[in-house]
């Protein structure tokens, strides 16, 4: 069931704009230039920074309209909302990621779909997981998530009980470990910020001397991905300076557990 064409709803147009494609051109420009000038002050080549753009709240007609811009990768926190536009927009071929925190019970629907998975946590996921893929005949990318902030409200593990996690992933031979994954302190003073993606940094080294395969950091958002790439990230997620302010608040995206982001 495709919804081809459909115009844009009322408050679809007052929060997009009359024409969200050229919008999305412009904010897509800005955001790759602002990650070529963070590249050039990092000494880094401009190919070493993915940009995965975060569409969460954004509705599947004005994805369509993303696609003509140039977006073909989307990164969903909610499995469902994930799906459902996965179904609607499933003749453009678009790629999916999931970046938020996964219920157990919300395993079967992933392996279903996804292309990667940013948020292991625990190996009680991995093993569903695993089991899962194992089940469905495929293999799935996968960053371990750490919680570099040392707050209480964030998932992810704490940066001692990393070592001994990746001694566990060969146990997982479906997950294809990519690198290491992070929500900063979310303040606006990059002074407090930076600290955590410079200990993702370190951790993924330790990390990669122990398992090759964990090279990549997902580090860094809207407000902060510049610091991240200075930092090393490899892959950067960004919804809110490619299609503007949510009228959501942050905590429907990201429960109270997990501490208000703004990616």
């Amino acid at each position: 069931m495709h919804h081809q064409n459909r115009p844009l709803s009322a408050a679809e147009e007052e929060r997009f704009g009359p024409d969200p494609v050229s919008a999305f051109r412009a904010n897509l420009a800005a955001v790759e230039e602002r990650i070529a000038r963070a590249c050039e002050r990092a000494g880094r080549k401009r190919a070493s920074v993915r940009l995965l753009p975060i569409t969460k709240t954004v509705p599947a007609p004005v994805l369509r309209l993303a696609h003509q811009a140039g977006i073909r990768h989307c990164g969903e926190n909610r499995i469902q909302e994930a799906e459902a536009k996965r179904a609607d927009l499933a003749d453009l071929g678009m790629e999916w990621s999931i970046v938020g925190h996964l219920q157990s019970n919300k395993v079967r629907h992933l392996c279903g779909f996804a292309r990667e998975f940013h948020a292991l946590d625990s190996l009680r996921l991995a093993d569903l997981l695993n089991a899962r893929l194992e089940r469905e005949g495929r293999s799935l990318d996968v960053y371990i998530q750490v919680n570099t902030s040392g707050e209480d409200s964030k998932f992810g593990l704490r940066p001692e009980a990393l070592m001994p996690f990746v001694e566990t992933l060969e146990r997982f031979p479906r997950l294809r470990p990519r690198g290491l994954m992070t929500l900063a302190l979310f303040s606006s003073d990059m002074e407090r910020v930076r600290p955590c993606f410079a200990l993702l940094r370190r951790l993924r080294d330790t990390a990669a001397a122990r398992n090759p395969a964990l090279q990549e950091l997902s580090m860094g958002m809207s407000g902060d991905f510049e610091q991240a790439i200075e930092e090393g990230a490899t892959v950067i997620r960004v919804g809110q300076a490619i299609f503007g302010r949510r009228p959501t608040p942050d905590a429907f995206y990201w429960p109270a557990s997990a501490g208000a982001e703004t990616l």
